[in-house]
């Protein structure tokens, strides 16, 4: 049970840090932190975590990370729908309190967007949906190989979070443009059940694509990595 209020516990900073800061801060007048600040928002969220509850529960704090460290088997089959509950409640739980702190402000339209991500009309660019199919699938898949990767027994010790935490940072600064960056099924709904209408409609690509990157990014390190650990 103490792993999975640890995953809904960093789950929910993963989703109030990140989305939290794109909602209220990157765009405030003159001093915005732009997609920049929300890139490394997201990136810190999960830095933080993985020092505070990595030892606890492993720090997953989304469904697509939980099914791929399964299919790279370093996760038991029997903890996974668990995890995922766990990450999905901590993620609506926090997209609850940060509707509580954005509509205190005039003028808040939670139908603008409040951080969720979308394709087409709803891609802050707007870019398709099969770019956006695209992108999630490569972006989780390379996350799941800097995850495996950096916590190799081989790989330097103590700095697997360092490296994760830059990796989901760096996928959020190619990726916003496109879906505003999900790789992350939890992160996605946890604010799409407050936006409802279009957020929910096209929230079915954010679980998809995600899963099958993880899977994929699995596969790949099973291959090159795995053996030899």
């Amino acid at each position: 049970m103490k792993k999975y209020v640890a995953e809904s516990v960093g789950t929910f900073w993963l989703v109030l840090g990140g989305c939290g800061s794109a909602v209220l801060a990157a765009a405030f007048p003159n001093v915005g932190i732009g997609l920049l600040g929300v890139s490394l928002a997201f990136g810190l969220t999960v830095l933080t975590m993985a020092y505070a509850i990595g030892h606890i529960s492993g720090c997953h704090l989304n469904p697509a990370v939980s099914v791929g460290l399964w299919m790279g088997g370093r996760f038991p089959a029997n903890q996974l729908l668990p995890y995922i509950v766990s990450q999905v409640i901590g993620a609506v739980i926090a997209g609850g309190v940060l509707y509580l702190i954005a509509s205190g402000k005039t003028g808040f339209d939670v139908s603008a967007g409040f951080a969720s991500n979308g394709y087409a009309e709803h891609s802050p660019g707007g870019y398709s949906l099969l770019s956006a199919l695209i992108t999630e699938v490569v972006m989780t898949m390379m996350f799941l190989l800097i995850i495996l990767g950096a916590t190799n027994a081989r790989a330097p010790q103590g700095l697997a979070p360092i490296a994760i935490g830059l990796g989901l940072t760096l996928i959020h600064l190619i990726s916003i443009p496109v879906t505003n960056t999900s790789v992350n099924p939890a992160r996605s709904l946890g604010v799409a059940v407050y936006v409802g209408d279009w957020a929910l409609a096209q929230l079915w690509l954010f679980w998809v694509a995600p899963i099958i990157g993880a899977v994929l990014g699995a596969l790949i390190y099973r291959f090159i990595g795995a053996s030899d650990e």
